[in-house]
């Protein structure tokens, strides 16, 4: 984004919202507000007044494409991911002499960290073998089958010792899911991120193996809706949208009924869709109210779902899905859970495009354990040629190193269309 551009983009108070102005997007979640398009000029008092209604506090405006504002705008953030979380990055301290920050107690079935490239050949295998699991279970409890959750747990130890082993493999790969694999390779994504999720909120094994169990079953009740609502390619209808509401209801009933499941996953499946601010669902749960682990299964839920191809939506960019959770997060999700999940999956979580000071584009391929805004990434365009490059993996960590990230990139933009494929290729 050029300064020219960022200049003419402004986050303003829905107040300070008038006709004329061209939204550039609207700073709420995506299921706050009954606006399809993201990007348009606002002529229609119905559309402000809805705008005005929808609970929605700021938007962002483009002075380029229609009328500015008077008076003082907050600044521009598109590429600051880093300000609007700053309270959250590790200190700048000496970094550790021995080994890196503890995460989880020491246990003696603990990990050693390998490398991407290693654990990605492993953890191709677990995808495949846990999507082809949840399919299973999702089949049997269509047939009327009572879910036996004993059976998943050497699957939840699998994809456990993954995400232990390097959480971004497993992770990164779960989001790559087509729109087709959604609702089956979801539950995957999700245990894996509970459990790196629990590791950075110093949980200990028998919990963060509890919490991948309540990640892997949190959607069951999914298995009891319609395919033709589940799978519809376009915007629900409040019909639609209300059946679909019932899928934690029905899914805590199915794992009551089979018996075997534990405590956390029965609250986790039914409770996941609950917001801090009580505007959730299904019992408008607040803060106080709803668990820890319901409050991790909430996020996890939510950065998977906004990442993920659906069928009527490409998933957002890693680091974009973050900077918009982060201005969910005051009613949305618990701040210090939220918190913890960024650092446990980085700023440019694995897969982001990000822009370096050199100006070439890279892909974030490894997180690093001493700064959040210092991942090892890899090189591959020129913006001034706008031509690839040869590659080359940068650890921005390392001493010496003078490149930084600069903001996160859209692919679309350049015209990138293999980016998902190029940071497990290092």
């Amino acid at each position: 984004m050029g300064t020219g551009e960022s200049n003419m983009l402004k986050k303003i108070a829905v107040g300070q919202l008038t006709l004329g102005m061209h939204i550039h997007e609207l700073c709420g979640s995506w299921m706050s507000h009954p606006f399809w398009r993201t990007k348009f000029i606002l002529e229609d008092p119905e559309d402000l007044r809805q705008i005005k209604a929808c609970g929605i506090n700021e938007v962002w405006i483009d002075a380029r494409k229609g009328l500015d504002v008077t008076g003082v705008t907050k600044p521009e953030v598109e590429a600051q991911i880093d300000t609007a979380l700053e309270h959250i990055a590790p200190p700048q301290a000496e970094p550790p002499k021995a080994e890196p920050p503890k995460v989880v107690p020491p246990n003696p079935r603990a990990v050693q960290r390998v490398p991407i490239t290693e654990e990605v050949q492993r953890a191709v295998k677990i995808c495949a073998s846990a999507k082809q699991a949840v399919v299973s279970m999702f089949h049997e409890v269509r047939m009327g089958k009572a879910v036996d959750s004993s059976a998943a747990g050497e699957l939840v130890e699998e994809i456990a010792s993954s995400v232990m082993r390097n959480p971004g493999a497993l992770i990164s790969l779960a989001r790559l899911k087509t729109a087709d694999d959604y609702t089956y390779m979801h539950s995957v994504a999700v245990c894996a991120l509970m459990v790196a999720l629990s590791r950075q909120l110093d949980l200990d094994e028998t919990a963060t193996r509890a919490a991948g169990m309540a990640g892997l079953l949190h959607d069951l009740g999914k298995a009891m809706m319609p395919l033709e609502v589940l799978n519809k390619p376009g915007k629900l209808t409040d019909a639609e949208f209300n059946i679909i509401k019932s899928h934690p209801v029905e899914g805590h009933r199915l794992l009551l009924e089979g018996g075997t499941a534990g405590a956390m996953a029965l609250d986790v499946c039914l409770h996941h869709h609950e917001k801090v601010d009580g505007s959730g669902y299904p019992e408008g749960l607040k803060d106080a109210e709803i668990s820890l682990h319901a409050k991790m299964g909430a996020v996890c839920d939510v950065y998977d779902a906004i990442t993920s191809n659906r069928p009527y939506k490409a998933g957002w960019d890693p680091a974009e899905s973050i900077r918009k959770m982060a201005e969910w997060s005051k009613g949305h999700f618990d701040e210090r859970v939220f918190h913890a999940f960024v650092k446990s999956i980085g700023i440019y979580p694995t897969g982001s495009l990000v822009r370096l000071s050199s100006d070439r584009l890279a892909v974030v391929v490894e997180q690093s354990l001493t700064s959040l805004l210092a991942p090892t990434v890899k090189a591959f365009f020129s913006t001034k040629s706008n031509t690839y490059l040869l590659p080359e993996i940068i650890d921005i960590s390392s001493p010496g190193t003078t490149e930084k990230i600069t903001g996160r990139e859209d692919a679309a933009k350049w015209g990138i269309k293999d980016i998902d494929r190029l940071w497990a290729e290092v």
